[in-house]
């Protein structure tokens, strides 16, 4: 894995799939010998609640570190995954962008607090809100790259061109790094056609910006946040466990070196 990448993992729909994505892929990536960060930058939490971190310890958040009351060391968190850590979020984050709101540089908040990693992870994953809010075009101002997760129901390109434009528009005004590490097709039932015909739909638009990888519709990925674990650690075996794992092959393959704006 390149050094120092940063991915948000994005979409405005809720329920696609991007916190189970952030905490798998993550874990996956951690185990092939790579250090991961989890920015868990949703109010709801949910990505520090999957990896086991209680409310009572999380008492520097993602919310500290865009108000600039933290820097980044102080936020990061252990996990019980090796080499998996987290900046841990609450409800109190949705208070930042009315906080933020007359800051000239609100937009390059997480940017700025992401500089003082220093080399210390290889790879950064933003588990974003769903919205297109100010939190979400941080972390887009931050990334190098975009991973959209996509769910395989009838609704799933509704929304898909705003997030591209949305993209695009953060693109030529704030970070002309910025690019699509791909889309992830989530929740996919073989048994159900219809999964089939988004996936050939998805794949006719969007061609190689596709990730081969499918995440396939299975309760041990539903049941492992419950216990606070990912589903790797849940149960290696299961079929959304090596899907994952297949994830994390595909992306160290295809990730290039991270770019640098000027």
């Amino acid at each position: 894995m390149p050094r120092e990448r940063i991915v948000a993992i994005a979409n405005q729909k809720g329920g696609v799939g991007k916190t189970t994505t952030a905490i798998n892929l993550g874990t996956a990536l951690a185990a092939a010998g790579n250090r991961v960060l989890i920015v868990d930058f949703d109010p709801q939490g949910n990505a520090s609640t999957g990896l086991g971190i209680e409310r009572a310890a999380r008492r520097i958040t993602s919310y500290d570190l865009i108000l600039g009351r933290a820097t980044i060391t102080d936020a990061v968190l252990p996990t019980r995954v090796p080499g998996l850590s987290i900046v841990p979020a609450t409800v109190d984050l949705s208070a930042a962008e009315v906080e933020l709101v007359a800051d000239p540089r609100r937009v390059y908040r997480l940017k700025d607090a992401l500089a003082g990693l220093a080399g210390g992870f290889d790879l950064t994953l933003v588990d974003c809100p769903p919205s297109l809010g100010l939190l979400t075009v941080n972390a887009l101002v931050a990334a190098h790259a975009v991973l959209v997760p996509l769910q395989c129901e009838f609704f799933a390109l509704e929304g898909l061109s705003l997030l591209l434009r949305t993209i695009e528009r953060v693109r030529r005004s704030y970070n002309p790094i910025l690019e699509i590490e791909g889309v992830l097709l989530t929740m996919f039932d073989r048994r159900n056609n219809l999964s089939g015909q988004v996936e050939t739909d998805v794949r006719s638009f969007l061609g190689e910006r596709v990730f081969e990888t499918v995440i396939p519709r299975n309760v041990r990925i539903s049941e492992a946040p419950s216990h606070g674990l990912p589903v790797l650690l849940y149960d290696l075996a299961c079929s959304g466990s090596r899907a994952y794992a297949k994830l994390a092959g595909e992306l160290l393959r295809k990730s290039p070196e991270p770019a640098r704006a000027a």
